[in-house]
């Protein structure tokens, strides 16, 4: 059986630039195990560095944590990125959405309807590919109860998820445990 790899070196603490090796250990001793996409990121370290700053400030922002994974998947599921929707599916399950919940972010929806307008905003800012999206969906987001504080956020994890769709794309990385696996039966 051959495992898919990657069109971008995965590094991990071993291959990996001296100035990516900080994150990189960060990384492992948060989780145990690198995920592919961080060790492709590993080969440019002002972009492990970037991406790495830019998670972690939106983390520690206004939007709670499930909203955060319901955007994540909706951007996931509008650019196909089979890597991120197999790697969210977890994540979102970890911040405690449950399955129906998961499968309506990818729709755009929600049954809290406070989180369905913010994702019909994200919706609209998605299909509306640069232009400005449709004022009534960042209205209706405003009286759904979202601050502007935190619909510039939705707007950053937009901006977020899709650099980590090209990224996956780009380098045509396989899901996690993947890579270990192929490493693996390349020493047996």
């Amino acid at each position: 059986m051959k495992t898919k790899e990657s069109r971008f070196h995965i590094h991990d603490e071993l291959t990996a630039p001296e100035r990516s090796l900080p994150i990189l250990k960060g990384a492992l001793s948060t989780g145990g195990q690198l995920s592919n996409f961080l060790g492709v990121l590993a080969g440019s370290p002002a972009v492990l560095r970037a991406y790495a700053r830019f998670r972690s400030e939106l983390r520690h922002g206004a939007l709670p944590l499930k909203t955060q994974q319901r955007i994540a998947l909706a951007v996931a599921q509008y650019d196909a990125s089979e890597y991120w929707l197999a790697t969210l599916q977890r994540t979102a399950r970890e911040a405690g959405l449950g399955l129906d919940e998961i499968a309506l972010a990818r729709d755009f929806e929600s049954r809290d309807e406070a989180e369905a307008a913010l994702l019909r905003f994200v919706r609209g800012l998605l299909e509306s590919r640069g232009s400005t999206p449709p004022l009534h969906l960042h209205e209706e987001a405003r009286e759904a109860g979202w601050s502007d504080e935190q619909i510039l956020e939705a707007v950053a994890h937009v901006s977020l998820g899709r650099f980590s769709t090209l990224v996956a794309a780009s380098s045509d990385v396989p899901k996690d445990g993947s890579h270990e696996e192929g490493r693996l039966q390349q020493a047996a």
